[in-house]
Formats: C-alpha cells, sequence, structure tokens
C-alpha cells in the first residue's frame, strides 16, 4: 500500500500541498508568537488583564460586596464565588468547590519569553468541564470568576476540533481535485500497456484539452510511427529472404554439375547452412511479431516426440532417452511449431555432447495447467553469463563454439520466440554446470 502510493502522483502532490499549508500554519503561528513577544505588545495585553484583575476587587469592595457581586454577573457573562471568614457565597448553586478545583499558573501567563502574555502577579487559574476559573485574593477573602457562566453547558465541539473537520474537509476535496487532475493518466497507461503488448492499432481517446491531452496525441502518433517502420522492416526482411532463395536454388543445380566430387561435397553442406539461415529467418520474422497465429490442435505429446526422431533424429535415436510422465498426455498446442522448438532443443544438444559417451534426455510431463518439455544433455553446459543471452538471434553461447560444430545462433532464438508464441516460456535450469538443462513450459490450454 506504502509502494503504491509513493508512486502515485496524485498522493505526492497532495503531500506537497499538506506540507506547504503545515509550513504556512507553523510560519504565521511563529511570526504572531515574534510579534507578540515583542516588550511593547506583551506589556500591553498584561496591563491590560492586571488593570481589569484590580477594577474587579475594587468594584467588590473590601471585604467583598455580594450585591456589587450580582451586578457583575448581570452585566457580563460570568459566575463569581466569594469565600472568606464569614461568607461562603456563589451566584450560582451549582458552582464547584474550591476544594474541586487545581489551581496554578498558566503556561499561557508567564513571564517565559516563549509565553504570550507576562504572568499576572496574585492570580491562579483552573479550568473543569469547559469552564475556566480565576482565582484572586482580596485582604482575607478569595475570590473566583467562572467563565462561561455555570448554567451555560458548552455542547459544540471545540476549537481543536473545528480545525481539525475543517482541515480533513479540505484535505478531501484537495484529493478529489487532484484525482481529476491525473485521472487521464490511468486511460494513457492502459493505452500504453496495449500499444506495448504489440497492439498499435489501439489509440487513446477522450483525453482532456491539456498537457495530458497532447501526451496521449503524442503516444497515439508514436504508435503509428512504430507500427508502419516495423511493418517496413518485416516487409524488407521478408522478401530479402524470399529473393534469397531463387539464387539458392540456382546454385543447388549448378552444384549437381560439377564435375569434382570432392568440390561437391564440399560445398553442399555450406549451401545447405545457407538455405536454413533463409528458413529460420523468416520462421523468426512470423514469429517475432506479436500477432503470431497458431494453428492450434489437440496433440498426444507421446506421438509427436515418436514422429519428431522418426522424422529428424533417426541415426541418432540411440543417443536419445525420451521419458513421458504421461503417455496419453495431450495439449492444444501448434504442432508444427512445438516440433521446431524440440527439434532445435534436441539439435542443439545433439551438436556439444562428447561423441559416443553423450547422451540427451528428452522428458515430457504435465505441471498444474502447463505442459513441461525438458531436453537435457551431458555436454560442457553454460555459463550464467551465457544463459542470460538465451533467447538472442545469432547469439552462441560459448565463443568457442565455432562453425565446425554447425549452428547458426537462430536454434535457441527460434525455440524462444515459440514457447512464448504459446504464453510460455523457455528457460536454462542449471548455468555453470556440466550439462544443459532446457526447460519449456506453455500452457496446455485445453479449455
Amino acid at each position: 500500500m506504502l509502494r503504491r502510493l509513493s508512486r502515485s502522483l496524485s498522493f505526492r502532490l497532495l503531500s506537497i500541498f499538506l506540507v506547504l499549508a503545515v509550513m504556512f500554519v507553523y510560519g504565521t503561528l511563529t511570526a504572531l508568537r515574534w510579534v507578540y513577544n515583542s516588550d511593547e505588545i506583551r506589556g500591553l495585553i498584561s496591563g491590560h488583564l492586571s488593570l481589569h484583575v484590580s477594577y474587579v476587587k475594587a468594584d467588590l469592595g473590601s471585604p467583598p460586596r455580594i450585591d456589587r457581586a450580582l451586578a457583575i454577573t448581570e452585566r457580563v457573562p460570568v459566575d463569581i464565588r466569594i469565600l472568606g471568614p464569614d461568607v461562603d457565597w456563589a451566584s450560582d448553586d451549582n458552582f464547584p468547590a474550591l476544594a474541586d478545583l487545581e489551581f496554578g499558573t498558566s503556561p499561557k501567563f508567564s513571564d517565559d519569553p516563549d509565553a504570550w502574555v507576562d504572568e499576572l502577579r496574585g492570580v491562579e487559574f483552573a479550568v473543569k468541564e469547559r469552564h475556566r476559573f480565576l482565582k484572586m485574593q482580596q485582604d482575607d477573602y478569595q475570590i473566583v470568576v467562572a467563565t462561561p457562566r455555570i448554567a451555560d453547558v458548552d455542547t459544540g465541539p471545540d476549537l481543536i476540533t473545528i480545525i481539525m473537520g475543517l482541515g480533513l474537509f479540505y484535505l478531501m476535496i484537495g484529493f478529489a481535485a487532484v484525482s481529476w487532475l491525473f485521472k487521464p493518466i490511468r486511460s494513457i497507461r492502459k493505452g500504453a500497456a496495449a500499444i506495448g503488448r504489440g497492439n498499435f492499432e489501439h489509440r487513446i481517446h477522450d483525453i482532456r484539452r491539456d498537457q495530458l491531452g497532447d501526451l496521449a496525441t503524442d503516444i497515439n502518433q508514436l504508435a503509428g510511427d512504430v507500427e508502419h517502420m516495423l511493418d517496413a522492416k518485416r516487409a524488407l526482411l521478408l522478401g530479402i529472404s524470399h529473393e534469397l532463395r531463387t539464387p539458392l536454388s540456382r546454385m543447388r543445380l549448378a552444384l549437381e554439375f560439377i564435375e569434382s566430387d570432392a568440390d561437391r561435397e564440399t560445398l553442399k553442406p555450406e549451401l545447405a547452412e545457407m538455405e536454413k539461415i533463409v528458413v529460420e529467418l523468416l520462421e523468426a520474422e512470423r514469429l517475432s511479431t506479436r500477432h503470431v497465429r497458431l494453428n492450434r490442435t489437440t496433440v498426444r505429446i507421446a506421438a509427436l516426440v515418436e514422429e519428431l526422431i522418426d522424422d529428424f533424429f533417426k541415426r541418432d535415436a540411440g543417443r536419445i532417452d525420451v521419458t513421458h510422465g504421461d503417455e496419453d498426455l495431450e495439449a492444444s498446442i501448434d504442432e508444427a511449431r512445438i516440433t521446431l522448438l524440440l527439434k532445435n532443443l534436441v539439435a542443439n544438444a545433439l551438436r556439444y555432447i562428447p561423441g559416443e559417451r553423450g547422451r540427451v534426455e528428452l522428458v515430457t510431463g504435465r505441471d498444474g495447467n502447463d505442459l513441461v518439455l525438458i531436453v537435457r544433455d551431458n555436454g560442457p553446459g553454460l555459463s550464467a553469463e551465457a544463459a542470460r543471452h538465451i533467447g538472442e538471434p545469432f547469439h552462441r553461447g560459448d565463443p568457442s563454439r565455432t562453425r565446425d560444430t554447425g549452428g547458426t545462433g537462430l536454434g535457441l532464438y527460434l525455440a524462444t520466440l515459440v514457447a512464448r508464441a504459446h504464453g510460455g516460456s523457455l528457460r536454462l535450469t542449471n548455468p555453470d554446470q556440466d550439462g544443459a538443462c532446457f526447460e519449456c513450459r506453455v500452457p496446455l490450454d485445453l479449455t
């Protein structure tokens, strides 16, 4: 959740607003405190408060007169209690006893430089049930003033609650506004993801006329440009590969008329290698598009493997061990392309195993809803660095493997494309170990 919020532009912008608001409030309070802490303001306020206390004492007299206290409560919304040697009187019968009130100095009235007002000498303060009490001494009498009146019960929220409520309300408004502002980003992300999956015909619509709308227009234009570029590249490669077939056919025909058997046998493998490269390039280009169409049929995997060995590896069948986890396992796959995948993996394994001692193991099975195909050999294996480049065209796992061993560097690339076209994957399971073990997983897709 926190990671998702940290990546949200709306959350970041809202956080900036919140930090700026806190800084503004803190700065304002600091400025007010700085102004009120000046000697003139503190002295003026403290003088007025001290003068009011003196007026109350003088008005009540000594000893304090109850009729004068009643007159004050009629003019001002306060209650008064007078306690002395011969009197214990309160303007309201519910006025709390002094023993129930905890009087003391107030941090708001202090000689401390951070306080708002200088200390009021001879005055103590107490708070109870949202009533504030001010106690002063008049000779042997204690005079306590309560505000607001005891009968006035404050049922509304206090100032802090109001401020916090308003703050949360404004925060919600800000969040809604920011969410509306960045709402097109969701559509832009979905559109970009669709284009990234190869759907270059997709276009982002219904974006506001602002900078985000301009961004969506640019992405749409980019998708169109990439689509045209890839179509041109694909057409060029297919055209070149197709045109190469004609001179290759002529070369094969001319090869038959060469009188020297040694020269003819030397050129035949080279010509076959060139034909293989052209065929693999054509197939790779067809598979590399993300819109590749598969000719899916329900195939019995054991029969597919048997035909593969009979058609392509009959002379090496003694070096290939086949194990089926389920003889009757079936899958909805493109039979020709899965055959191509296995053919390339087995041929690659046979190419690098050590002579007569070399063994290739082909294992088929099922894991959940996946068809699992494993081709394992006892050859030299591949390094972790080479494993990271599996699936790249014209890449060879070992630089020491020259053309003397055969191969074009397209076999594993084609196998990877076939697996991806089926919605699966191909990986080397044992890097930096003896022997290479390739595991292909594709969905059975029988539903």
